[in-house]
Protein backbone atom coordinates (compact mmCIF):
# COMPACT_ATOMS: atom_id res chain seq x y z
CA UNK A 1 0.00 0.00 0.00
CA UNK A 2 0.90 3.40 -0.78
CA UNK A 3 0.62 4.84 2.45
CA UNK A 4 2.82 8.37 2.57
CA UNK A 5 3.08 11.09 5.75
CA UNK A 6 1.18 11.22 8.46
CA UNK A 7 -2.23 9.07 8.53
CA UNK A 8 -5.31 9.80 10.83
CA UNK A 9 -8.71 8.19 10.51
CA UNK A 10 -11.68 8.82 12.56
CA UNK A 11 -12.06 6.65 15.76
CA UNK A 12 -15.71 5.49 14.40
CA UNK A 13 -13.34 4.05 10.91
CA UNK A 14 -11.05 1.82 13.02
CA UNK A 15 -12.25 -1.56 11.21
CA UNK A 16 -12.37 0.33 7.53
CA UNK A 17 -9.87 -0.27 4.84
CA UNK A 18 -7.78 2.77 4.09
CA UNK A 19 -7.21 3.83 0.55
CA UNK A 20 -4.42 6.67 0.08
CA UNK A 21 -5.87 9.21 -2.53
CA UNK A 22 -3.64 12.19 -1.04
CA UNK A 23 -1.24 13.46 1.55
CA UNK A 24 -1.33 16.39 4.33
CA UNK A 25 -4.25 19.06 4.46
CA UNK A 26 -5.08 21.01 1.66
CA UNK A 27 -5.72 24.08 4.74
CA UNK A 28 -3.21 23.23 6.61
CA UNK A 29 -3.31 26.38 8.53
CA UNK A 30 -5.37 26.06 11.43
CA UNK A 31 -4.23 27.45 14.54
CA UNK A 32 -4.22 24.50 16.72
CA UNK A 33 -3.02 22.17 14.38
CA UNK A 34 0.30 20.30 13.40
CA UNK A 35 -1.23 17.15 12.03
CA UNK A 36 0.38 17.61 8.88
CA UNK A 37 3.22 19.88 9.93
CA UNK A 38 5.94 19.10 6.99
CA UNK A 39 3.74 17.54 4.78
CA UNK A 40 2.55 19.46 1.44
CA UNK A 41 -0.97 18.50 0.35
CA UNK A 42 -0.34 16.19 -2.64
CA UNK A 43 -2.52 14.29 -4.90
CA UNK A 44 -1.16 10.24 -4.99
CA UNK A 45 -0.71 8.96 -8.91
CA UNK A 46 -3.78 7.29 -10.15
CA UNK A 47 -1.40 3.77 -10.89
CA UNK A 48 -0.65 4.17 -7.46
CA UNK A 49 -4.18 4.12 -6.10
CA UNK A 50 -4.96 1.38 -8.89
CA UNK A 51 -2.13 -0.57 -7.46
CA UNK A 52 -3.65 -0.10 -3.62
CA UNK A 53 -7.06 -1.34 -4.59
CA UNK A 54 -6.01 -4.70 -6.45
CA UNK A 55 -4.48 -5.31 -3.01
CA UNK A 56 -6.96 -4.55 -1.10
CA UNK A 57 -9.18 -7.47 -3.31
CA UNK A 58 -6.24 -9.84 -2.69
CA UNK A 59 -6.52 -9.18 1.09
CA UNK A 60 -11.00 -8.80 1.47
CA UNK A 61 -12.11 -10.23 -1.38
CA UNK A 62 -14.60 -8.21 -3.50
CA UNK A 63 -17.04 -8.11 -0.93
CA UNK A 64 -16.24 -5.01 0.74
CA UNK A 65 -18.62 -2.30 1.54
CA UNK A 66 -17.34 0.09 3.18
CA UNK A 67 -14.05 2.12 2.20
CA UNK A 68 -11.89 5.07 3.93
CA UNK A 69 -10.23 7.47 1.52
CA UNK A 70 -7.13 8.58 3.34
CA UNK A 71 -5.55 11.62 3.92
CA UNK A 72 -6.61 14.85 5.75
CA UNK A 73 -8.36 16.66 3.12
CA UNK A 74 -9.66 13.98 0.21
CA UNK A 75 -12.75 15.71 -0.36
CA UNK A 76 -10.74 18.69 -2.16
CA UNK A 77 -9.89 16.55 -5.12
CA UNK A 78 -12.26 18.13 -8.25
CA UNK A 79 -15.01 16.06 -8.75
CA UNK A 80 -14.55 14.36 -11.74
CA UNK A 81 -11.63 12.59 -9.99
CA UNK A 82 -13.78 11.57 -7.13
CA UNK A 83 -16.20 10.21 -9.76
CA UNK A 84 -13.36 8.46 -11.56
CA UNK A 85 -11.82 6.90 -7.55
CA UNK A 86 -15.20 5.57 -6.96
CA UNK A 87 -15.51 3.62 -10.36
CA UNK A 88 -12.35 2.23 -9.74
CA UNK A 89 -13.40 1.29 -6.37
CA UNK A 90 -16.76 -0.70 -7.74
CA UNK A 91 -14.79 -2.34 -10.58
CA UNK A 92 -13.45 -4.08 -7.76
CA UNK A 93 -15.78 -4.48 -4.97
CA UNK A 94 -19.42 -4.61 -6.46
CA UNK A 95 -21.19 -4.33 -3.15
CA UNK A 96 -19.59 -0.91 -2.22
CA UNK A 97 -22.17 1.07 -0.31
CA UNK A 98 -20.21 4.11 1.70
CA UNK A 99 -16.61 5.82 0.28
CA UNK A 100 -15.91 7.93 3.30
CA UNK A 101 -13.34 10.38 3.77
CA UNK A 102 -12.61 13.84 5.27
CA UNK A 103 -13.86 16.92 4.03
CA UNK A 104 -14.09 20.73 5.18
CA UNK A 105 -16.89 23.43 4.53
CA UNK A 106 -14.29 25.23 2.39
CA UNK A 107 -14.28 22.28 -0.73
CA UNK A 108 -18.17 21.26 -0.35
CA UNK A 109 -18.68 25.10 -1.20
CA UNK A 110 -16.54 24.55 -4.46
CA UNK A 111 -18.57 21.50 -5.98
CA UNK A 112 -22.14 22.74 -7.36
CA UNK A 113 -25.39 21.19 -6.04
CA UNK A 114 -25.10 18.75 -9.51
CA UNK A 115 -21.61 17.21 -7.95
CA UNK A 116 -22.92 16.61 -4.68
CA UNK A 117 -25.58 14.62 -6.09
CA UNK A 118 -23.71 12.87 -8.35
CA UNK A 119 -20.42 11.75 -5.48
CA UNK A 120 -23.36 10.36 -3.75
CA UNK A 121 -24.76 8.30 -6.39
CA UNK A 122 -21.32 7.06 -6.85
CA UNK A 123 -21.46 6.23 -3.05
CA UNK A 124 -19.93 9.02 -1.27
CA UNK A 125 -21.38 9.39 1.76
CA UNK A 126 -20.41 9.71 5.95
CA UNK A 127 -17.99 13.06 5.30
CA UNK A 128 -16.07 13.85 8.23
CA UNK A 129 -15.75 17.67 9.07
CA UNK A 130 -13.86 19.85 11.41
CA UNK A 131 -15.97 21.74 12.44
CA UNK A 132 -14.53 22.40 16.23
CA UNK A 133 -17.48 25.14 17.26
CA UNK A 134 -20.22 27.48 15.85
CA UNK A 135 -19.11 30.32 17.42
CA UNK A 136 -18.09 32.66 14.80
CA UNK A 137 -15.12 34.45 17.20
CA UNK A 138 -13.83 31.43 17.74
CA UNK A 139 -13.84 29.97 13.89
CA UNK A 140 -12.19 33.36 13.27
CA UNK A 141 -9.32 32.82 15.69
CA UNK A 142 -8.28 29.80 15.05
CA UNK A 143 -8.54 30.25 11.22
CA UNK A 144 -10.78 27.50 10.06
CA UNK A 145 -10.84 29.08 6.74
CA UNK A 146 -14.79 29.54 7.17
CA UNK A 147 -17.74 31.34 8.86
CA UNK A 148 -20.39 30.10 10.79
CA UNK A 149 -22.73 31.43 7.86
CA UNK A 150 -20.82 29.35 5.43
CA UNK A 151 -20.91 26.09 7.98
CA UNK A 152 -24.73 26.49 8.26
CA UNK A 153 -25.28 26.57 3.73
CA UNK A 154 -22.87 23.77 3.55
CA UNK A 155 -24.54 21.44 5.95
CA UNK A 156 -27.62 22.41 4.52
CA UNK A 157 -26.81 21.85 0.78
CA UNK A 158 -25.12 18.04 1.77
CA UNK A 159 -28.40 17.81 3.49
CA UNK A 160 -30.36 18.23 0.19
CA UNK A 161 -28.03 15.94 -1.63
CA UNK A 162 -28.58 12.72 0.82
CA UNK A 163 -25.03 13.29 2.45
CA UNK A 164 -24.62 12.16 6.34
CA UNK A 165 -21.93 13.89 7.86
CA UNK A 166 -19.72 13.54 11.05
CA UNK A 167 -19.21 15.98 12.80
CA UNK A 168 -15.61 16.62 14.31
CA UNK A 169 -15.43 19.55 17.67
CA UNK A 170 -13.19 21.08 19.92
CA UNK A 171 -14.12 22.06 23.52
CA UNK A 172 -12.84 25.06 24.84
CA UNK A 173 -11.54 26.26 21.50
CA UNK A 174 -13.52 29.77 22.37
CA UNK A 175 -10.77 30.24 25.21
CA UNK A 176 -11.85 30.49 29.18
CA UNK A 177 -15.24 32.23 30.03
CA UNK A 178 -16.62 31.28 26.49
CA UNK A 179 -17.84 27.56 27.05
CA UNK A 180 -21.44 28.65 27.62
CA UNK A 181 -21.66 30.69 24.60
CA UNK A 182 -19.74 28.10 22.47
CA UNK A 183 -21.64 25.69 23.33
CA UNK A 184 -25.13 27.38 22.40
CA UNK A 185 -24.34 28.18 19.17
CA UNK A 186 -22.57 24.56 18.10
CA UNK A 187 -26.28 23.18 19.69
CA UNK A 188 -27.88 25.61 17.50
CA UNK A 189 -25.84 24.57 14.42
CA UNK A 190 -25.97 20.71 14.59
CA UNK A 191 -29.85 20.89 15.64
CA UNK A 192 -30.15 22.56 12.23
CA UNK A 193 -28.32 19.59 10.17
CA UNK A 194 -27.68 16.42 12.55
CA UNK A 195 -24.77 14.67 11.64
CA UNK A 196 -24.87 11.23 12.18
CA UNK A 197 -21.86 10.95 14.68
CA UNK A 198 -20.31 13.93 16.85
CA UNK A 199 -16.68 13.06 18.03
CA UNK A 200 -15.88 15.66 20.31
CA UNK A 201 -12.98 16.84 22.40
CA UNK A 202 -10.90 19.15 24.60
CA UNK A 203 -8.67 21.08 22.73
CA UNK A 204 -5.07 20.34 23.19
CA UNK A 205 -2.60 23.23 23.14
CA UNK A 206 0.19 21.76 20.79
CA UNK A 207 4.02 22.40 21.00
CA UNK A 208 4.43 24.55 18.10
CA UNK A 209 1.48 25.38 17.02
CA UNK A 210 0.22 28.79 16.38
CA UNK A 211 -2.31 28.34 19.34
CA UNK A 212 0.87 27.89 21.26
CA UNK A 213 2.15 31.07 20.42
CA UNK A 214 -1.06 32.61 20.99
CA UNK A 215 -1.75 31.52 24.41
CA UNK A 216 2.11 32.71 25.16
CA UNK A 217 1.27 36.16 23.82
CA UNK A 218 -2.28 36.43 25.97
CA UNK A 219 -4.48 36.33 22.92
CA UNK A 220 -6.05 32.88 24.60
CA UNK A 221 -6.33 31.60 27.90
CA UNK A 222 -6.94 28.11 28.00
CA UNK A 223 -10.22 26.84 30.15
CA UNK A 224 -10.28 25.59 32.94
CA UNK A 225 -11.53 21.37 33.36
CA UNK A 226 -14.59 22.58 34.88
CA UNK A 227 -15.67 24.74 32.24
CA UNK A 228 -14.57 22.00 29.62
CA UNK A 229 -16.67 19.50 31.08
CA UNK A 230 -19.68 22.38 31.61
CA UNK A 231 -19.51 22.91 27.67
CA UNK A 232 -19.69 19.16 26.93
CA UNK A 233 -22.53 18.99 29.49
CA UNK A 234 -24.14 21.92 28.25
CA UNK A 235 -24.11 20.88 24.54
CA UNK A 236 -25.53 17.27 25.28
CA UNK A 237 -28.50 19.26 27.28
CA UNK A 238 -28.85 21.59 24.18
CA UNK A 239 -28.75 18.81 21.61
CA UNK A 240 -32.17 17.46 20.42
CA UNK A 241 -32.42 13.71 20.91
CA UNK A 242 -31.96 11.35 18.04
CA UNK A 243 -31.44 7.74 17.68
CA UNK A 244 -29.39 8.45 14.65
CA UNK A 245 -26.74 10.27 16.09
CA UNK A 246 -24.09 8.86 18.20
CA UNK A 247 -22.10 11.04 20.39
CA UNK A 248 -18.80 9.82 21.00
CA UNK A 249 -16.58 11.35 23.89
CA UNK A 250 -14.21 8.61 24.53
CA UNK A 251 -10.91 9.85 23.11
CA UNK A 252 -8.06 9.53 25.58
CA UNK A 253 -8.45 13.80 26.20
CA UNK A 254 -11.80 13.59 27.46
CA UNK A 255 -11.63 13.47 31.08
CA UNK A 256 -14.80 11.99 31.18
CA UNK A 257 -15.78 9.32 28.60
CA UNK A 258 -19.36 9.26 27.40
CA UNK A 259 -20.70 7.74 24.47
CA UNK A 260 -23.84 6.83 23.17
CA UNK A 261 -26.99 7.48 20.97
CA UNK A 262 -28.35 10.98 21.69
CA UNK A 263 -31.42 9.11 22.58
CA UNK A 264 -29.93 8.26 25.39
CA UNK A 265 -27.91 11.28 26.87
CA UNK A 266 -29.49 11.48 29.97
CA UNK A 267 -27.31 8.96 31.11
CA UNK A 268 -24.40 10.58 29.66
CA UNK A 269 -25.28 14.09 31.68
CA UNK A 270 -25.37 12.83 34.41
CA UNK A 271 -22.05 10.67 34.25
CA UNK A 272 -20.69 14.43 33.49
CA UNK A 273 -22.78 16.24 35.78
CA UNK A 274 -21.51 13.59 38.83
CA UNK A 275 -18.23 14.51 37.76
CA UNK A 276 -18.47 18.01 38.63
CA UNK A 277 -19.22 17.09 42.52
CA UNK A 278 -16.90 14.29 42.73
CA UNK A 279 -13.72 15.46 41.12
CA UNK A 280 -11.57 17.44 43.47
CA UNK A 281 -12.44 21.20 43.42
CA UNK A 282 -8.36 21.66 42.30
CA UNK A 283 -8.53 19.37 39.18
CA UNK A 284 -11.93 20.80 38.35
CA UNK A 285 -10.11 24.88 38.36
CA UNK A 286 -6.78 23.22 37.22
CA UNK A 287 -5.86 23.39 33.13
CA UNK A 288 -3.98 19.90 32.34
CA UNK A 289 -1.79 19.87 29.80
CA UNK A 290 -2.98 17.58 26.42
CA UNK A 291 -0.12 17.01 23.88
CA UNK A 292 -0.29 16.62 19.86
CA UNK A 293 -4.28 17.06 18.20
Amino acid sequence: MHYTGQIYRPPMESETPLLQITSGCSHNRCAFCTMYEGTPFTVSRMEDIEADLEEMRLAYGNGLRRIFLLNGDSFALPTKKLLKIAELIRARFPHIETISCYASIRNIGHKSDEDLKELRSAGYNDLYIGLESGWAPALRQMRKGFTREEADAQLDRLQKAGMRYGALLMFGLGGRGNGEISARETANMLNRNMPFVISAVPTAIAEGSELERMRAAGEYTAPTERELIEEELLLLQLLEPSQGCYFFGRHPYNTIPVGGYLSEKDRMTSRLARALTDLPEEFLESCQQRGHL
